[in-house]
């Protein structure tokens, strides 16, 4: 406590008007960038995709170098191996362009962009189309309108814009799908007699139809929107594989460039008060909602058991609610467009009597296995054990933020408020959104084996000293990617500080390699002889080592210029009781001063600032330095 308290003075005195200044330049820089991008990121899309079809040869089509499906499908469809994954090559698939599919392709249907359109494919990206349902559902598709903001079906050229890591990029792709289905000539004796030994047949019913594509695709025939999406997205990650299992949540953000957060329904203090205040007024307050439900594998030992027909680890869509005679009911979605809750309310169900089914027009639903159905709110809580809900902000509210990185850390290092620190400022009272985030490192979570768990308290200056904490952050867990917290600020400056774990995630080679390679490390630091000591250095220097530290304590009072003259005092200490024992002809005693760590790899970590109605906000951090 001590350290944070030395750290928060730091951040309140020690900021000269040096660094004030430069914060100020480095603010008006930032939302001049912000602007800037704010005004050309829909139009840099449509920009580079008129450019494209400007300069294609009669006749030629668009074919993407960049994440090209045909030449280079390996790398667009695995990407990066695991370091426990071995290597072997992996079957193609057919690659064809949306005009072979389709006799008539559009991009949107006549009916503009529908929720119940969205379709999964064999990749595990549930996460991602169940968040591109739920946009689809605001303001009848214009949200989604916005990211997909340029394409040329003749050309075959299309361009998307992502909000990742602050800035909105946009993403270029052709209009090559990849194809599962084999040709009719490929198919079994048995196979062919479905559609009557007739080649247009199945020419019509399975590959115009769309129903070949191996990934996800649009429940409305000739309709593309939704591969191409999901192919843009995978681009922009790097590969398909990179899209397999995630959070809803950062999925919203990447869409909307709103603000997501998580909780668990058995956490809400009031169920009525979520009803009224968040679930009915979503589209007032541009807010939508995603959900999922865990499984106790502590009775099953299986985590593939559906519950009524949900399955545990699946992202699903909120679409609406509706309170319909005296009782309360929310509308869910599956993306695979099928399998649907087989409980009270659903489908055919026996709640469905002649009274009840008058009401199905009020309540806007159909029966039939497309993925949508209903249930009671009370039963809605009970089943599903998470909600993920993000806010979508409107032109009245402006961003600022800041990156700072972090540098490597021993892995046991405890981690205090006023480690790293915000120093924010705002000009009038404002409502405010903050957002403490990682940076996306999706494309390479295979080479990864430490996650990060997040959290941060808000200050407010005064007479140059802290006040209580106005506000905390939820706690983001593992591979969350941000935390966040609403607040009202008024006109000052506040103190924003973080706290982070690093958690490591072992898969049992990893683990085995760590524990050797500690147990080398600690024979390193064992007295040996010359010899024994020259070889020990040849076969480390042989060994892939991570950095290994020798770490005081620093659960000590002593400063750490002390703790650094303290133990280079008892380092030569123990060489001298070392060489005196063996001129003696005793035995070496064992090095028990410090104790070795392995050290976290370099995180950089974001402060985003949500204002609204013209407030303008500063903000700058850094990391202290032990």
């Amino acid at each position: 406590m001590e350290r944070a308290k030395k750290g928060l003075k730091g951040i309140v005195d020690g900021v000269s008007k040096m660094e004030l200044n430069d914060a100020k330049r480095k603010g008006k820089r930032f939302r001049e960038r912000l602007a800037k991008q704010q005004a050309t990121g829909e139009s840099l899309p449509h920009a580079k995709a008129g450019l494209i079809v400007s300069e294609q040869l009669d006749n030629a089509l668009k074919q993407d170098i960049e994440f090209d499906l045909e030449k280079d499908q390996e790398q667009c469809r695995f990407g990066l191996p695991g370091e426990d994954e071995i290597i072997v090559p992996r079957p193609r698939v057919a690659v064809k362009r949306v005009t072979e599919i389709f006799d008539n392709p559009v991009f949107f249907g006549p009916n503009g962009p529908k929720a119940s359109a969205v379709r999964q494919g064999s990749l595990g990206d549930c996460w991602f189309l169940a968040a591109l349902s739920a946009i689809a559902t605001v303001d009848s598709g214009a949200l989604l309108r916005k990211l997909c903001v340029a394409h040329n079906e003749e050309v075959g050229v299309y361009g998307f814009i992502f909000f990742r890591d602050c800035y909105w990029q946009s993403v270029i792709v052709d209009d090559f799908l990849l194809w599962s289905m084999p040709k009719f000539d490929e198919l079994k004796e048995e196979e062919k007699r479905l559609y009557h030994y007739n080649r247009e047949n199945y020419h019509n019913v399975v590959e115009k139809s769309g129903q070949g594509l191996l990934y996800a695709r649009s429940g409305t025939v000739g309709e593309t929107w939704v591969p191409l999406i999901e192919k843009a997205y995978a681009k922009l990650h790097g590969d398909y594989a990179s899209l397999d299992g995630g959070f809803l949540a950062d999925a919203i953000e990447d869409l909307t460039g709103g603000v997501a957060t998580s909780f668990q329904t058995a956490d809400l203090l009031s169920q009525d008060k979520f009803w009224r205040n968040e679930l009915q007024h979503n589209e007032l307050h541009m807010r939508l909602f995603g959900v999922s439900l865990d499984l106790d594998e502590t009775h099953s030992q299986r985590s593939d058991l559906q519950i009524q027909g949900l399955l545990p680890g699946h992202a699903y869509s909120v679409m609406r609610v509706h309170e319909c005679r005296g009782k309360r009911f929310v509308v869910v979605r599956n993306p695979w467009g099928e399998s649907e809750w087989t409980g009270a309310w659903g489908d055919g169900s026996k709640e469905w009597t002649n009274e009840w089914l008058s009401a199905l027009p009020e309540l806007g639903h159909s029966f039939g296995n497309d993925g949508q159905f209903l249930m009671e709110y009370k039963d809605f809580l009970t089943v599903f054990s998470q909600i993920d809900r993000a806010t979508i902000f409107d032109p009245s509210w402006s961003m600022s933020w800041y990156w700072i990185s972090i540098s490597p850390q021993p892995l046991t290092r405890l981690w205090l408020y006023g480690d790293i620190q915000f120093h924010l400022s705002v000009d009038r009272d404002t409502p405010a959104v903050l957002v403490l985030s990682q940076i996306d490192t999706r494309y390479f979570r295979n080479m990864q084996d430490t996650e990060w768990h997040l959290d941060f308290i808000v200050h407010r200056i005064e007479n140059s000293a802290l006040s209580k904490p106005l506000a905390t952050s939820g706690i983001s867990l593992g591979s969350r990617r941000s935390v966040s917290c609403e607040l009202t600020l008024e006109e000052g400056e506040y103190v924003i500080l973080p706290r982070i774990e690093a958690a490591y995630s072992f898969i049992t080679r990893k683990r085995n390699r760590v524990l050797k390679e500690m147990s080398m490390s600690w024979a390193r630091v064992l007295p040996q002889s010359d010899d024994e000591e020259e070889k020990m250095e040849e076969d480390v220097a042989e060994t892939d080592l991570p950095t290994i530290t020798r770490q005081p304590s620093f659960f000590s009072s002593e400063t750490p210029e002390d703790e650094e003259n303290s133990e280079n005092n008892e380092d030569e200490k123990q060489d001298e009781e070392v060489q005196e024992s063996k001129s003696e002809g005793g035995d070496a005693p064992p090095a028990t001063q410090g104790y070795i760590q392995v050290t976290t790899p370099p995180l950089f970590l974001g402060m985003r600032v949500y204002t609204q109605n013209g407030a303008v906000a500063k903000v700058f951090g850094r990391a202290m330095d032990y």
